[in-house]
């Protein structure tokens, strides 16, 4: 796996490459430290995945990230940081962030990257549990009205939960290509772009 590194601390990013390479299948072929190099180094490198710090001077990882992201659509971009403030973690799951993880986690950082290599989205537990903190309540989500139906609304919560598709099609007694379908009909209905998106978007417009 190719990924490129981003952050102002660079004694951080030299570590960070150590952890890394020391895997043995994780290459980190440039790294940065600031958010136009992030632009500049993704637009040569075009990394696996991009693991970016968050609070850079100048442009911030999230400014850096939505510039690669509109530029590269299906760039993976995990971001790494010691910051865990509600308005960070909601810009990165709504810009399509794959992933939002605490520098502190150290052993987690290659498992992440792993799981945003195959498609998964990651957020730390920290993360995770400040999303109820984030909802506030308003009227019930009117599902017919988007034209969403009830196999799909079971899928939207699903995906919310951080179920795969297999587990999905398991659960739902379904196979992987169904749940597939069913996912791509789903983003289609709501203009979103993938799962991660869709996962805010249950927590934000239907549980919030």
């Amino acid at each position: 796996m190719k990924i490129t590194v981003i952050d102002d601390d660079k004694l951080v990013a030299l570590s960070l490459k150590t952890i890394l390479e020391s895997t043995g299948h994780i290459s980190v072929e440039a790294m940065g430290s600031s958010g136009a190099e992030a632009i500049e180094l993704y637009r040569k490198h075009q990394p696996d995945v991009i693991l970016m710090d968050i609070r850079m001077e100048g442009m911030t990882g999230i400014e850096a990230g939505e510039k690669i992201l509109s530029e590269f659509p299906d760039a993976k971009i995990l971001y790494l940081t010691t910051f865990s403030d509600d308005e960070y973690i909601v810009k990165a799951l709504n810009m399509g962030a794959k992933g939002y993880i605490l520098k502190q986690d150290f052993e987690g950082i290659s498992p992440a990257l792993e799981a945003v290599m195959n498609g998964q989205s990651v957020f730390g537990s920290a993360i995770m549990t400040k999303l109820p903190e984030l909802m506030k309540p308003h009227e019930e989500y009117n599902f017919a009205a988007h034209g969403i139906n009830e196999k799909e609304k079971e899928i939207m919560e699903l995906v919310a939960e951080g179920l795969s598709n297999k587990e999905i099609a398991s659960k739902l007694f379904l196979s992987e290509g169904t749940v597939r379908n069913y996912l791509s009909v789903l983003l289609e209905k709501l203009c979103l772009r993938d799962r991660t998106q869709l996962a805010v978007y249950y927590y934000t417009e239907v549980k919030a």
